[in-house]
C-alpha cells in the first residue's frame, strides 16, 4: 500500500517544522519567486510567522532572497538530488532522451507517493501543448497513466480498502469509482502498460510502463501526446524496452552496494 503523507492530527497545534514545510510548499512551478505577502496568503500563515520562518530558512539555505521576494534555495535541490529517486532519474535520463527522440512526443517519469504520482522528469518539444505535468508536480495517481502503472503493482485487495472514495477527479473522464479503478489496475498489471485519454487534462493522452524492481514498481515512464495527433509507431513496445533498460542499469548499480536503496522481494 502506498505510504500516506502525515500532517498534524486533528486538534494538534502545528509544529514549527510543519509550518516551515507549509511555507516551502507555497512555492510552485508557476510561482517560483514570491513576496512575503504572497507566501502568507498561499501558506495560510500570518505574515509575522512567515517573516520569522523565512529568516531561519534563509540561514539554512532552504530559501534564498531574490530581488523583492524569495525563492527555493539550492540547498533543497542538493537534498532532492541525493534521494534514491534522484539516482533513478539520473540512470534513466539517457534512455528517456532516446525515447523522446524516437517518438517525437513528450516523455515523462514519475514515482508514487501516497495516492499521488510525483513527476521526476519531463522531456518535451518547444511546441508541445501546455501540460499540467511539470517536474515536481504532484497529481492524483488514478487520473494519470504513470499513476495507473504504479498503482497496478500494489496489493490491489489491500489498496481497495485504503483508497479515498470517491477518488479525485481532474476531468470529466477521470475514473472516480474504486471498484472500476481496481478492475482497470488488474488489466494494467496483466498487460504491463497503462493508458489514459483526457483523464488528467483535456486534449492530452498518455501511455505508461512501470519500472519494476524485485516485484515493486519503483517508478514509471510514459509518452504523452495530443489526442488529435496519436503516435503511429509502437509506443507500448518502446516503453517496455526502455523500462527494461533502466531496470538492467539499476540492478547493475545495486551490485555496487546500493541494494538497500530499493525494495527487496518478499
Amino acid at each position: 500500500m502506498p505510504p500516506s503523507d502525515k500532517g498534524p492530527r486533528d486538534g494538534e497545534t502545528p509544529s514549527i517544522l510543519t509550518k516551515a514545510f507549509d511555507l516551502l510548499k507555497a512555492f510552485n512551478a508557476q510561482e517560483r519567486v514570491m513576496t512575503l505577502s504572497e507566501l502568507s496568503r498561499a501558506s495560510g500563515l500570518p505574515k509575522s510567522t512567515v517573516h520569522r520562518l523565512l529568516a531561519r530558512l534563509v540561514d539554512l539555505g532552504a530559501v534564498e532572497p531574490h530581488r523583492s521576494g524569495y525563492k527555493i534555495g539550492m540547498g533543497l535541490l542538493q537534498l532532492g538530488a541525493a534521494t534514491p529517486a534522484g539516482y533513478m532519474r539520473d540512470v534513466a535520463l539517457p534512455y528517456l532522451t532516446t525515447l523522446h527522440q524516437w517518438t517525437g512526443h513528450t516523455v515523462l517519469m514519475g514515482a508514487l507517493r501516497g495516492f499521488d504520482v510525483v513527476y521526476l522528469e519531463k522531456i518535451a518539444q518547444r511546441d508541445s501543448p501546455v501540460s499540467i505535468a511539470t517536474i515536481g508536480t504532484r497529481l492524483p495517481a488514478n487520473c494519470t497513466a504513470l499513476g495507473l502503472a504504479l498503482l497496478a503493482y500494489e496489493d490491489l485487495d489491500d489498496l481497495r480498502d485504503f483508497l479515498p472514495s470517491p477518488l479525485p477527479r481532474l476531468t470529466a473522464k477521470s475514473v472516480t469509482g474504486v471498484d472500476a479503478l481496481i478492475e482497470r489496475l488488474r488489466q494494467v498489471r496483466a498487460e504491463g502498460i497503462a493508458r489514459e485519454s483526457e483523464e488528467a487534462q483535456p486534449g492530452l493522452a498518455c501511455i505508461a510502463a512501470p519500472i519494476v524492481m524485485n516485484g515493486f514498481a519503483v517508478g514509471a515512464i510514459s509518452v504523452g501526446y495530443p489526442v488529435s495527433n496519436p503516435p503511429t509507431i509502437n509506443v507500448s513496445g518502446a516503453l517496455r524496452t526502455t523500462a527494461r533498460q533502466i531496470v538492467d542499469e539499476l540492478k547493475a548499480g545495486l551490485a555496487q552496494g546500493r541494494e538497500h536503496w530499493f525494495p527487496r522481494e518478499v
